[in-house]
């Protein structure tokens, strides 16, 4: 039985990657995407969180700063091909990871998502001190990780 099980994975892990779109560079791995979908349940929590393309392209075109998370398997690409290009524009980090499912799990919604982009400050009221901090040093780790990941690639 154990071994159907681990065929079964081998064979969704090999779908995901062949519905993984051409431009989804750079990837997270899975330490990092793990460190990523931790960072986006905290933001969610405290109300730090902006959900689908509308509403990243919108606060980026704000001026919001903070960390661009897009998902590899979005079909069709056309949806997200300008997100990159608005997220180098304005200076903003940005990674992609690879299903739009577990980001939707992360980020506190039942419906699949695009993309999220993670602020460090809500746009409304305030945090404690402590969340803040919490938030700022997840938000601080993942973003140095990206960097060091793209300075890699380039």
């Amino acid at each position: 039985m154990g071994s159907d099980s681990e065929a079964e994975k081998a064979q969704k892990e090999k779908k995901n990657v062949v519905s993984l779109a051409p431009i989804a560079r750079p990837l997270a791995g899975k330490k990092l995407s793990k460190k990523t979908f931790k960072l986006i349940r905290r933001a969610s929590e405290h109300k730090c969180l902006r959900r689908g393309v509308k509403e990243v392209v919108k606060s980026i075109r704000r001026g919001n700063k903070g960390l661009c998370i897009i998902a590899g398997n979005i079909s069709p690409i056309d949806v997200i091909t300008h997100v990159p290009i608005l997220c180098e524009e304005a200076e903003i980090p940005y990674i992609y990871v690879h299903s739009k499912e577990d980001l939707a799990t992360a980020g506190a919604t039942k419906r699949p998502t695009c993309c999220v982009l993670v602020m460090t400050k809500p746009t409304k009221g305030e945090l404690g001190q402590e969340e803040q901090e919490k938030l700022i040093s997840d938000y601080k780790q993942v973003v140095s990780d990206v960097t060091d990941l793209t300075s890699t690639l380039v």
